[in-house]
């Protein structure tokens, strides 16, 4: 019985939303890899895209492709949780409906995602969105990395260092923070903020039915 009603608890959760920020070179793509890899109950959100398909791209891999006007179309009807127009033109956002069909059932979505998207996502779902900076130890090593990769010039890297800066100031506003200095560390410590956010009383929707259980079943003591 006990055991039952814990499967079903857990079976009756809502998904959150993780989003992930941090600077080239804070190793925020390698602590997302490890824990999709890790944790079967959590997976990547697929953007949607104006831009063109690259070779070795495929639908849904990495992104939806869609042409400007059905993007527009379902922009107008606030099928978005998010998006933003490029520098270069084309336009990404994130479907509402490729996010809601796993979150209402259970699963979380992991996103890489700045600032500007973030506010969007968190102001269309307050409740679901958490936000997790990424940094690197030092802004020294942070330059290191940049240089190690060995596929940025000078110019780049300096480019780089300096939007750094600006994420730093818009970190303090973020529900965690992880100083990157180890990976295994790291992603050891997402897994337990994700842990520990699965168990907010918001996202166990199957708690008020099991209150109420409880209720019937203390009247017996009264």
């Amino acid at each position: 019985m006990i055991v039952d009603i814990v499967n079903h608890l857990r079976e009756t959760r809502r998904g959150a939303m993780f989003v992930l920020d941090g600077p080239s070179g804070s190793g925020k793509n390698a602590i997302m890899e490890e824990i999709i890899k890790r944790d079967k109950n959590i997976k990547f959100s697929v953007s949607a895209t104006t831009r063109k398909i690259r070779e070795g791209e495929s639908e849904g891999n990495p992104y939806y492709f869609l042409p400007n006007e059905e993007f527009d179309r379902l922009l107008e009807e606030d099928a978005f949780y998010e998006y933003v127009e490029s520098d270069y033109g084309a336009k990404y956002g994130t479907l509402k409906s490729e996010v809601d069909s796993f979150i209402t059932v259970g699963q979380d979505v992991l996103f890489d995602m700045d600032n500007p998207g973030l506010l969007q996502m968190k102001e269309r779902a307050p409740y679901d969105v958490v936000s997790i900076g990424i940094l690197p130890p030092s802004i020294d090593e942070l330059y290191s990395r940049l240089v190690k990769r060995g596929n940025n010039d000078e110019a780049s890297i300096k480019k780089r260092m300096m939007q750094t800066f600006n994420r730093l100031q818009l970190m303090r506003t973020y529900d965690y923070v992880i100083v990157n200095v180890n990976l295994e560390e790291s992603v050891g410590k997402l897994q337990r903020i994700i842990s520990g956010e699965r168990m907010k009383r918001v996202r166990q929707i199957g708690l008020p039915e099991f209150f109420k259980q409880l209720s019937k079943e203390a009247k017996k003591y009264e």
